[in-house]
């Protein structure tokens, strides 16, 4: 007689097995991009060290290539050229090992037509990695200045005199000024709620531009304090910060009382949800624009760790942007295409 199965403990037993093998898969085909990588790097400086054959020499080069691996792509004209000024870019190999590697071609090749200063581009590269970002991910926000907005931009917080060094660190890379929120598409005179819905209705997008390690709780976020009611806009848990972010829309100037009423929601947080391993509730406020002194002074006898940013909509970015964004009808069925593979990706699964 055969020993009854215990379902509880099969899946868990089956899952572990499913986990394995995904790992493995991803292992194989991080793998796989590496080879890729480094051939394509040594097919360029194959060309490069003959390059006085001239562009009829990539051209007759593609066609044999073609025809003895019929079964390979990537030996087009255009693509030998790019493996050319790959290597022509990274001659010294570290680079290669340590970033280039790690990251598919195509991003490899918009990084190199995109950004030429190399350290920003390192900055780039570093944070693909980190962020596991998609090539129109990284696209954007090479786009929208990502490197000027949070790397060099000149951030308005208090963190480093309310936080721990390595947290104050952390935190202080995740703010960027101003955060660009381009799929909410509202017009006229436009209010907090309507801003703070569009940004609910697309919270995928949202999750993006705030950056790695955000999960939404909530919006409206109710807390009660002496019998009174309030409403927090928007609450988050950031996964590496290790505690909740509280975001406060302003769909106006920043004023003083701002970063006051933004301190009394993170003590509430603090008092009512903060649990044993979580650090100190963060503070972002989000507003139309801002005096930088105002704001500093504002912050600077505030006892928890709060930042300042404004942000822009779709109808503030120039129009010679807004030309060349995507409309929030194509944003809506790229989001519907993911979510259809991701099921079919569960259901295969």
């Amino acid at each position: 007689m055969e020993n009854r199965i215990d379902i509880s403990k099969y899946k868990e037993i089956f899952e572990n097995i499913r986990q394995e093998i995904l790992k493995s898969q991803y292992k194989a085909m991080q793998a796989v991009n590496t080879e890729m990588i480094y051939m394509y790097w040594n097919i360029g400086k194959i060309i490069l060290d003959n390059i006085e054959w001239g562009n009829k020499f990539i051209d007759n080069l593609s066609i044999d290539l073609k025809r003895e691996f019929p079964d390979i792509q990537g030996f087009s004209s255009r693509n030998l050229r790019n493996m050319r000024n790959f290597y022509k870019e990274y001659p010294n190999i570290e680079i290669l090992q340590t970033l280039s590697a790690k990251l598919p071609w195509s991003h490899n090749i918009l990084l190199i037509s995109k950004v030429k200063d190399m350290e920003i581009r390192k900055w780039y590269m570093k944070e693909t990695i980190k962020n596991g970002w998609s090539h129109d991910v990284l696209a954007d926000q090479i786009k929208y200045k990502l490197y000027e907005r949070q790397a060099i931009a000149e951030k308005i917080t208090n963190f480093e005199n309310t936080l721990p060094d390595v947290q104050s660190d952390l935190a202080m890379q995740t703010m960027k000024d101003p955060y660009i929120f381009d799929f909410i598409v509202l017009k006229g005179q436009v209010k907090e709620k309507q801003i703070e819905d569009a940004m609910i209705e697309k919270i995928k997008n949202v999750l993006i531009e705030l950056g790695n390690g955000f999960a939404f709780v909530g919006n409206q976020y109710k807390i009660t304090v002496s019998d009174t009611d309030y409403y927090i806009d928007l609450l988050f848990y950031h996964l590496e910060l290790r505690c909740y972010v509280v975001v406060e829309l302003k769909a106006r100037k920043f004023k003083p009382t701002d970063a006051g009423q933004l301190n009394f929601y993170l003590s509430a947080i603090d008092d009512m949800l903060r649990k044993d391993g979580d650090n100190p509730t963060i503070g972002i406020l989000l507003c139309k624009e801002k005096d930088k002194l105002t704001a500093e002074y504002a912050l600077k006898d505030i006892n928890k760790p709060v930042g300042v940013s404004e942000y822009k909509l779709l109808q503030d970015i120039p129009e010679y942007l807004q030309s060349q964004l995507p409309k929030a009808e194509e944003i809506e069925l790229h989001i519907k295409d993911i979510e259809e593979i991701e099921e079919q990706q569960d259901n295969e699964e």
